[in-house]
């Protein structure tokens, strides 16, 4: 709008000079046109438009009706500026009020329609009629950019407030997902080497005087866990690999050294080709085994306890079982009780896989940890 602008004012410039030469009035029309244009330009740099940024909104009827009334001069001198109007329309519905703006459109539709009835030689009802059809139409156009503009703005108001609230949310999941983890490494890790301690600390103290070197024993086993539990915790803070398998130890190892405290035999058992496991299975499944362990020696009253690691092609099963008094596995049993079982589910279902547990009071219990692995091929 604003390079039409431009057009038609230089287009009525050239078209006065060209039927008036030698005319008194030619420089005034000259000097109103340069007005004009030094105004118009003035109008986005000032500040003559409500698109310009808000400390450049000062003065828009200010600097408005300068235009109009230096344009309404113009026209008086000269007709032919009369089509200089069509960009003051939208310049117009820009700068004011909706009503305001048709009131001042309605004014600029007048003076076009004088002005061309001023250089018809005959009456020609297109005269009259042409100028508000185009006003109209330049209003009618206005408003519809406006209200899509509207549209769009609030349509992007949504969808940055949508964004902002899916970053939130995702914040607070992965808070939430990070505690949880955390709270499975500390039950499955340092809580259970703590219980551990705990129990042979306390048999040391009862065969202390008794049995000094079994008391001794315990209380060596109980330094070796505790060292173990420190490794865990510096692990923890770095946020690596379980300490059981670094330097290269695979999970086979890690989980043929695992034990469950001096009164519980633990067997390994290995099926299958062992085949390379993501760093989070491995870990996954060292540490369901910890936690499995740590449950039967604290609440089953077994003897002996095997573990079972299976390849069996696009999966990788650890079977514990154990002697142990079992308990109800209804549906209605709180088989979940504590963190472990929880910890346990939450692990395999990371991975995909599926834990389940078969126990029968008096019979022992088997825990079944099974993750799908990707093809090799």
């Amino acid at each position: 709008m604003h390079t039409a602008f431009f057009l038609l004012l230089g287009a009525s410039v050239a078209r006065f000079l060209l039927r008036h030469p030698g005319e008194p009035r030619t420089p005034w029309i000259i000097a109103l046109s340069i007005t004009l244009a030094l105004l118009y330009v003035l109008g986005p740099a000032v500040g003559g438009t409500t698109a310009a940024p808000a400390p450049h909104r000062r003065r828009p009827w200010l600097w408005l009706g300068l235009v109009v009334a230096t344009w309404v001069v113009l026209v008086v001198l000269a007709p032919s500026f009369a089509w200089c109007a069509v960009p003051l329309f939208f310049t117009t519905l820009r700068t004011l009020p909706p009503r305001a703006a048709a009131a001042l459109v309605t004014v600029l539709t007048v003076f076009v329609v004088a002005a061309q009835l001023k250089l018809s030689t005959a009456f020609d009802p297109n005269l009259l009629l042409a100028p508000p059809a185009i006003a109209a139409l330049a209003t009618a156009v206005f408003i519809h950019m406006e209200r899509q503009a509207q549209a769009q703005r609030a349509l992007i108001d949504d969808l940055i407030r949508t964004r902002r609230e899916l970053a939130a949310t995702e914040r607070r999941e992965g808070t939430l997902a990070e505690r949880q983890r955390l709270s499975m490494e500390i039950h499955d890790t340092l809580a259970q080497h703590l219980s551990s301690q705990q129990m042979l600390l306390q048999a040391a103290d009862r065969t202390w005087d008794t049995d000094p070197a079994t008391a001794r024993a315990h209380v060596r086993t109980a330094t070796g866990i505790a060292a173990r539990g420190l490794a865990e915790a510096r692990r923890l803070v770095h946020d690596l690999a379980p300490p059981e398998l670094d330097n290269g130890t695979g999970l086979a190892d890690a989980l043929r050294a695992l034990d469950a405290g001096p009164d519980i035999e633990v067997r390994f058992h290995l099926e299958g080709t062992p085949a390379p496991l993501p760093d989070r299975a491995e870990s996954a499944l060292l540490r369901i085994a910890q936690g499995a362990l740590a449950n039967i020696r604290e609440h089953s009253g077994a003897r002996t306890a095997a573990l079972t690691l299976s390849f069996l092609g696009d999966q990788v099963v650890l079977d514990i079982a154990d002697d142990g008094t079992g308990f109800p596995t209804a549906p209605t049993a709180p088989t979940d009780r504590g963190h472990g079982l929880p910890a346990m589910r939450a692990r395999v279902r990371q991975l995909g896989g599926t834990l389940t547990i078969e126990s029968t009071p008096g019979e022992g219990t088997v825990l079944s940890a099974s993750i799908p692995l990707e093809p090799t091929g």
